[in-house]
């Protein structure tokens, strides 16, 4: 029999992967729109008027607290991607270190190679550009969900670096059960998607408490214990007005990141 705490993690689940959905088509339809609107301009100085145009375009993947979940990942989808994704430059024998210097403390994040390649690859190519300095960790879950949610440079979810790479070792943590899910020990990095395959991007979550999750989000990474113990005192602060998931009360910026060989 599903205990009451079982089907609300369930219902946690469900919610998200529906976000995700939902995301993923506003994104589309915005584009659609803002094509249009690009082509009715693009006529209107053909014409040869002398046309100045301010058009505020909102974000429509982007959301309130109440609707965010840290694992709700708006990274790019294949079709979005405006650069090919980088080159292999990385040891795939090798295990990598990224170190995040952040103002809530230091988190030390071992990448293996061998298992993940190209997700270590792109974010070795990313910290030698400084891509992740000065972002922010926007979205931390605190129910049902326990992840710290960064690697947006836009801080609000919607941003990606404009490539997309496959999915790897998804299989790591084991059979999903009869929830559809696997768990994601406390500790473990992941990829966020958009809850299709193969659209990781920039964005990553820090699980700081064990969670239930498909199994379809790629595990590339583990905090080392002051680094997690660093995670679990901004989540123990909450989310900003007292809700479950949204902005870190803590506000929590990555203020560099390295990529290293071991």
């Amino acid at each position: 029999m599903v205990s009451s705490d079982q089907r609300r993690r369930q219902l946690a689940r469900e919610k998200y992967v529906r976000q995700q959905q939902r995301r993923q088509e506003a994104r589309l339809k915005a584009r659609r729109r803002n094509t249009v609107i690009a082509a009715s301009l693009a006529v209107v100085l053909a014409a040869g008027g002398a046309v100045y145009a301010s058009v505020a375009l909102t974000d429509s993947g982007k959301k309130g607290s109440d609707d965010a979940a840290a694992s709700d990942a708006p990274t790019p989808t294949a079709s979005e991607s405006t650069t090919p994704e980088p080159a292999m430059t990385v040891d795939k024998k090798a295990t990598y270190t990224m170190a995040l210097k952040t103002n809530e403390g230091d988190v030390s994040i071992t990448m293996d190679a061998a298992k993940t390649p190209r997700t270590v690859n792109s974010f070795k190519h990313l910290a030698d550009k400084k891509y992740f300095d000065g972002t922010k960790c926007h979205r931390l879950t605190t129910d049902g969900i326990f992840v710290l949610q960064c690697g947006d440079p836009k801080g609000d979810g919607t941003g990606g670096p404009g490539y997309t790479i496959p999915d790897e070792n998804l299989d790591s943590l084991g059979k999903a059960g009869a929830d559809g899910s696997v768990t994601f020990p406390a500790g473990t990095v992941a990829m966020a998607n958009t809850g299709q395959p193969g659209t990781g991007g920039s964005q990553f979550f820090l699980v700081y408490k064990d969670t239930k999750l498909p199994p379809s989000y790629t595990p590339f990474g583990k905090i080392d214990a002051a680094g997690l113990k660093a995670v679990q005192e901004v989540a123990k602060a909450g989310v900003e007005g007292g809700a479950k998931d949204g902005a870190p009360k803590k506000p929590v910026t990555i203020e560099k990141a390295t990529v290293t060989k071991k």
